[in-house]
């Protein structure tokens, strides 16, 4: 029903809403009526005359709608150019919008079966070897100080020749782990391809579950993107893929907890040294007492 076609005090009630959908799905019943100068029974009236049932239930159809609303805004901007003029609060809205939705869409697809036979698979071997080359090396690189903290035996090589002499070394009950967002990149198909040779486990990290990279591996898990201006697929790619090996990461230490916590022990303890020590840490100095 349109609202020129209300009588006079539902029209307030109409007008309130309008004004800050928001604020009507958060107010009480008292809070809107007193807001558009009229009594309860009022907005009442005007919710049936809504073909709603009461308050309540106008008040969730109001937040349904907002949050549709915030969403087709949020996947507006997400596409959004960033110009060379552009604030910085614009900038920075953009690309935590674009990053959130990556790590979302890859959450959403992420096959946990998969996840879980790679952790069982690193828990177990002898040797993980990982490979990545520009921002992809970057992710693989973390994952291999994670794992190090952890006492998995593994090493992460940026240079093709090593991480191919290296591939040529594992066994079954090895692993190699390749990342590349295009799943294109020659030097890591060769590596993952040398690693299944050699009967190692090979998981590939990749946007794109039909690539190169995808059939060389046994295991494909793959990630979402958004790019920005200025940050084209391979490096928006980044945090999706950390997500996916930190994922793989907490599996491996849910699988050897006891080794895991030694581990984090002994660690800490040995940095301790290192670490300025927290205000409540220090010992108290003598004041010296008050002249009488």
């Amino acid at each position: 029903m349109e609202q020129p076609t209300l009588p006079d005090a539902l029209q307030r009630v109409a007008a309130s809403v309008l004004e800050d959908p928001d604020a009507a799905a958060q107010a009480s019943i008292v809070e809107l009526a007193e807001r558009a100068g009229t009594s309860t029974a009022t907005v009442t009236r005007f919710c049936r005359t809504l073909g709603f049932s009461g308050y309540a239930a106008l008040r969730v159809a109001l937040a349904s709608e907002n949050g549709r609303a915030a969403q087709a805004r949020w996947e507006t901007d997400i596409d959004q150019e960033i110009e060379p003029g552009d604030p910085l609060d614009r900038v920075l809205d953009i690309v935590a919008r674009a990053d959130s939705r990556a790590i979302q869409e890859t959450a959403s697809q992420v096959d946990l079966a998969q996840v879980g036979r790679v952790a069982e698979a690193v828990a177990a071997a002898d040797r993980v070897e990982l490979f990545g080359l520009g921002s992809s090396g970057t992710a693989a690189r973390e994952m291999a100080f994670r794992l190090e903290r952890i006492r998995v035996p593994c090493w992460f090589r940026s240079d093709a020749h090593s991480a191919l002499t290296n591939a040529a070394l594992l066994r079954s009950g090895d692993v190699a782990i390749g990342l590349s967002h295009s799943g294109r990149t020659r030097e890591g198909v060769e590596v993952l391809a040398e690693a299944r040779d050699q009967g190692a486990l090979t998981v590939a990290v990749t946007s794109f579950a039909r690539s190169p990279m995808a059939e060389a591996a046994d295991v494909t898990l793959t990630t979402a993107v958004h790019e920005t201006t200025f940050r084209l697929a391979a490096l928006a790619a980044l945090h999706s893929q950390l997500l996916v090996l930190d994922l793989i990461y907490v599996a491996v230490a849910q699988r050897t907890f006891e080794r895991t916590t030694e581990a984090f022990e002994l660690t800490a303890r040995a940095v301790h040294a290192h670490r300025f020590a927290a205000a409540s840490e220090h010992p108290r100095r003598n004041r010296p007492k008050e002249q009488q």
